[in-house]
Protein backbone atom coordinates (compact mmCIF):
# COMPACT_ATOMS: atom_id res chain seq x y z
CA UNK A 1 0.00 0.00 0.00
CA UNK A 2 2.95 2.34 1.01
CA UNK A 3 4.55 1.73 -2.17
CA UNK A 4 2.14 3.90 -4.04
CA UNK A 5 3.28 7.43 -1.60
CA UNK A 6 5.29 10.08 -2.36
CA UNK A 7 7.79 9.40 0.22
CA UNK A 8 11.29 8.61 1.12
CA UNK A 9 11.34 5.09 0.78
CA UNK A 10 12.70 5.00 4.88
CA UNK A 11 9.33 6.48 5.49
CA UNK A 12 7.16 3.21 3.53
CA UNK A 13 7.11 0.87 6.85
CA UNK A 14 7.00 3.69 9.57
CA UNK A 15 3.52 5.28 7.55
CA UNK A 16 2.09 1.59 6.83
CA UNK A 17 -0.42 1.62 9.96
CA UNK A 18 -1.73 5.08 8.28
CA UNK A 19 -1.30 4.12 4.88
CA UNK A 20 -5.48 4.09 3.78
CA UNK A 21 -5.80 7.07 5.92
CA UNK A 22 -3.34 8.93 3.68
CA UNK A 23 -4.83 7.84 0.51
CA UNK A 24 -8.52 8.68 1.69
CA UNK A 25 -6.76 11.66 2.58
CA UNK A 26 -5.63 12.02 -1.15
CA UNK A 27 -9.42 11.16 -2.31
CA UNK A 28 -10.61 14.03 -0.19
CA UNK A 29 -8.32 16.96 -0.99
CA UNK A 30 -8.60 16.17 -4.83
CA UNK A 31 -12.31 15.66 -4.28
CA UNK A 32 -11.87 19.55 -2.39
CA UNK A 33 -9.76 20.60 -5.76
CA UNK A 34 -13.04 19.27 -7.89
CA UNK A 35 -15.51 21.66 -6.03
CA UNK A 36 -13.19 24.95 -6.75
CA UNK A 37 -12.38 25.01 -3.07
CA UNK A 38 -8.77 23.86 -3.60
CA UNK A 39 -6.12 23.24 -1.09
CA UNK A 40 -2.52 24.59 0.17
CA UNK A 41 0.44 23.32 -0.57
CA UNK A 42 0.35 21.76 -4.03
CA UNK A 43 -0.12 18.20 -4.16
CA UNK A 44 3.23 17.26 -4.79
CA UNK A 45 4.47 19.38 -1.48
CA UNK A 46 1.53 17.78 0.88
CA UNK A 47 3.89 14.76 2.21
CA UNK A 48 6.98 17.14 1.98
CA UNK A 49 7.69 16.68 5.47
CA UNK A 50 8.75 12.90 4.79
CA UNK A 51 10.70 13.47 1.49
CA UNK A 52 14.04 13.13 3.93
CA UNK A 53 15.29 9.91 5.32
CA UNK A 54 13.42 8.68 8.42
CA UNK A 55 16.68 7.49 10.22
CA UNK A 56 18.55 11.05 9.97
CA UNK A 57 15.72 12.42 11.85
CA UNK A 58 17.34 14.23 14.90
CA UNK A 59 14.83 17.45 15.54
CA UNK A 60 11.38 17.54 15.93
CA UNK A 61 9.52 20.77 15.46
CA UNK A 62 5.87 20.60 15.36
CA UNK A 63 3.37 23.24 13.44
CA UNK A 64 0.04 23.59 13.47
CA UNK A 65 -1.16 23.03 10.29
CA UNK A 66 0.11 25.58 6.86
CA UNK A 67 0.39 28.80 6.10
CA UNK A 68 -3.39 30.12 3.85
CA UNK A 69 -2.21 32.09 2.05
CA UNK A 70 -1.51 31.42 -1.58
CA UNK A 71 2.22 30.32 -2.64
CA UNK A 72 3.62 30.78 1.22
CA UNK A 73 3.00 26.94 2.32
CA UNK A 74 5.73 24.36 0.80
CA UNK A 75 5.02 21.04 3.13
CA UNK A 76 7.29 22.30 5.62
CA UNK A 77 6.26 23.68 8.83
CA UNK A 78 7.25 27.46 9.28
CA UNK A 79 8.62 27.49 6.24
CA UNK A 80 8.06 29.67 3.16
CA UNK A 81 8.59 29.01 -0.85
CA UNK A 82 12.02 30.84 -1.36
CA UNK A 83 11.60 34.59 -2.02
CA UNK A 84 8.02 34.94 -0.51
CA UNK A 85 8.11 38.59 0.97
CA UNK A 86 6.85 39.63 3.07
CA UNK A 87 7.26 36.92 5.64
CA UNK A 88 4.99 35.35 8.01
CA UNK A 89 4.87 37.34 11.23
CA UNK A 90 5.83 33.82 13.12
CA UNK A 91 8.57 32.88 11.13
CA UNK A 92 10.09 36.66 11.61
CA UNK A 93 9.83 36.35 15.22
CA UNK A 94 11.46 32.49 15.08
CA UNK A 95 14.58 34.54 12.99
CA UNK A 96 14.65 37.02 15.57
CA UNK A 97 15.45 34.15 18.42
CA UNK A 98 17.57 32.51 16.02
CA UNK A 99 19.76 35.62 15.65
CA UNK A 100 19.52 36.35 19.58
CA UNK A 101 20.36 32.47 20.46
CA UNK A 102 23.24 32.38 17.88
CA UNK A 103 24.41 35.21 17.66
CA UNK A 104 23.99 34.81 13.58
CA UNK A 105 22.43 37.27 10.73
CA UNK A 106 18.78 37.17 10.95
CA UNK A 107 17.66 35.14 7.53
CA UNK A 108 16.20 36.82 4.30
CA UNK A 109 14.85 33.92 2.57
CA UNK A 110 11.93 32.16 4.74
CA UNK A 111 12.97 28.58 3.09
CA UNK A 112 13.34 25.94 5.67
CA UNK A 113 14.67 23.12 3.51
CA UNK A 114 18.17 23.37 5.07
CA UNK A 115 17.14 22.59 8.38
CA UNK A 116 15.56 19.68 6.81
CA UNK A 117 18.63 18.18 4.52
CA UNK A 118 20.68 18.30 7.96
CA UNK A 119 17.67 16.18 9.67
CA UNK A 120 14.79 18.89 11.23
CA UNK A 121 11.58 17.48 10.96
CA UNK A 122 9.28 20.14 10.04
CA UNK A 123 6.10 18.48 10.65
CA UNK A 124 3.03 19.99 10.77
CA UNK A 125 -0.15 18.66 12.73
CA UNK A 126 -2.28 18.87 9.79
CA UNK A 127 -0.57 18.77 6.50
CA UNK A 128 -3.02 20.60 4.46
CA UNK A 129 -5.21 23.85 4.40
CA UNK A 130 -8.03 25.57 2.60
CA UNK A 131 -6.78 28.65 1.06
CA UNK A 132 -7.30 31.54 3.16
CA UNK A 133 -9.29 29.15 5.99
CA UNK A 134 -6.96 28.75 8.57
CA UNK A 135 -7.46 25.19 10.42
CA UNK A 136 -9.93 24.57 7.94
CA UNK A 137 -8.67 20.73 7.42
CA UNK A 138 -8.76 19.88 11.15
CA UNK A 139 -10.26 16.69 12.30
CA UNK A 140 -9.84 14.97 8.47
CA UNK A 141 -7.50 12.61 9.51
CA UNK A 142 -4.07 14.21 9.31
CA UNK A 143 -3.72 14.48 13.02
CA UNK A 144 -3.26 10.19 13.04
CA UNK A 145 -0.84 10.19 10.23
CA UNK A 146 1.40 12.82 12.00
CA UNK A 147 0.69 11.29 15.81
CA UNK A 148 2.01 7.85 13.96
CA UNK A 149 5.01 9.82 12.36
CA UNK A 150 5.92 11.04 16.34
CA UNK A 151 5.80 8.00 17.65
CA UNK A 152 7.70 6.36 14.95
CA UNK A 153 10.88 8.87 15.68
CA UNK A 154 10.42 9.00 19.48
CA UNK A 155 10.92 5.03 19.41
CA UNK A 156 13.97 4.85 17.76
CA UNK A 157 16.29 5.01 20.63
CA UNK A 158 18.63 7.55 18.59
CA UNK A 159 19.60 11.14 19.39
CA UNK A 160 16.65 12.91 19.01
CA UNK A 161 14.98 16.10 20.90
CA UNK A 162 11.50 17.90 19.60
CA UNK A 163 11.03 21.43 19.73
CA UNK A 164 7.53 22.42 20.93
CA UNK A 165 6.06 25.96 20.50
CA UNK A 166 2.75 26.33 21.78
CA UNK A 167 -0.03 24.32 22.69
CA UNK A 168 -1.09 22.29 19.84
CA UNK A 169 2.85 21.03 19.00
CA UNK A 170 3.10 20.24 23.02
CA UNK A 171 0.02 18.05 22.70
CA UNK A 172 2.18 16.17 20.88
CA UNK A 173 4.23 15.25 23.86
CA UNK A 174 2.04 12.56 24.80
CA UNK A 175 3.36 10.48 21.71
CA UNK A 176 7.31 11.25 22.49
CA UNK A 177 7.72 9.06 25.01
CA UNK A 178 10.89 10.34 27.14
CA UNK A 179 12.37 11.87 24.30
CA UNK A 180 13.48 16.10 25.57
CA UNK A 181 11.23 18.47 24.63
CA UNK A 182 11.79 22.05 24.44
CA UNK A 183 8.73 23.53 25.08
CA UNK A 184 7.78 27.78 25.16
CA UNK A 185 4.54 29.72 24.15
CA UNK A 186 4.23 29.70 20.05
CA UNK A 187 5.92 32.52 17.63
CA UNK A 188 2.84 34.14 16.93
CA UNK A 189 3.10 37.97 17.69
CA UNK A 190 -0.10 36.78 20.02
CA UNK A 191 2.07 34.80 22.40
CA UNK A 192 6.19 35.14 21.11
CA UNK A 193 6.30 37.79 24.22
CA UNK A 194 4.94 35.50 27.13
CA UNK A 195 8.05 33.48 26.75
CA UNK A 196 9.23 32.65 23.05
CA UNK A 197 11.60 34.90 22.71
CA UNK A 198 14.37 34.44 24.78
CA UNK A 199 13.81 30.58 25.37
CA UNK A 200 17.30 29.98 22.90
CA UNK A 201 15.32 26.69 21.67
CA UNK A 202 18.14 26.30 18.93
CA UNK A 203 21.49 26.46 21.32
CA UNK A 204 19.60 24.28 23.61
CA UNK A 205 18.47 21.48 20.91
CA UNK A 206 22.51 21.26 20.21
CA UNK A 207 23.67 20.97 23.40
CA UNK A 208 21.42 17.97 23.91
CA UNK A 209 22.26 16.48 20.74
CA UNK A 210 26.22 16.80 21.55
CA UNK A 211 25.08 14.98 25.39
CA UNK A 212 23.49 12.18 22.98
CA UNK A 213 27.10 11.86 20.88
CA UNK A 214 25.21 13.54 18.05
CA UNK A 215 26.14 16.50 15.70
CA UNK A 216 24.79 19.84 16.59
CA UNK A 217 22.81 21.16 13.41
CA UNK A 218 24.59 24.47 11.93
CA UNK A 219 20.62 26.74 12.06
CA UNK A 220 22.21 29.05 9.74
CA UNK A 221 20.16 30.26 6.70
CA UNK A 222 20.86 32.71 3.91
Amino acid sequence: MTDHLPVHPTWQPVLEPVAEKIHQLGDFLRAEQRSGRGFLPAGHDVLKAFHYPFDDVKVLIVGQDPYPTPGHAMGLSFSTQPGVRPLPKSLINIFKELSDDLGVPQPQDGDLRPWSQQGVALFNRVLSVQPRKAASHRGRGWEDVTECAIRALAQRGTPFVAILWGRDAQNTQAFLGDTPCLCSPHPSPLSAHRGFFGSRPFSSANRILMQQGAEPIDWRLP
